[in-house]
């Protein structure tokens, strides 16, 4: 994985970290309630068949979200 790839890029059954969530978006305020933080380990499970909304899981957990959203969240690689 490169350093820096934003969760909508990653591929599918692919793992990474989460590097950066920017602030004062209400749409991404929520998925940092859901446990979308720094640090923790994310798994894109599958996406619809027109690429949007996908499908991660994190902490037990899975969630769906759309690909702008997902744009906005810096992933590292989850060594």
């Amino acid at each position: 994985m490169p350093a820096s790839l934003a969760l909508s890029d990653l591929p599918e059954g692919q793992s990474g970290l989460i590097a950066f969530i920017p602030a004062g978006r209400p749409s991404l305020t929520r998925l940092r309630e859901m446990g979308l933080v720094p640090g923790t380990k994310v798994t894109v499970v599958r996406r619809a068949p027109l690429g949007e909304p996908i499908e991660i899981s994190l902490r037990g957990s899975r969630v769906a979200m759309r690909n702008h959203e997902a744009a906005h969240i810096q992933m590292s690689s989850a060594e």
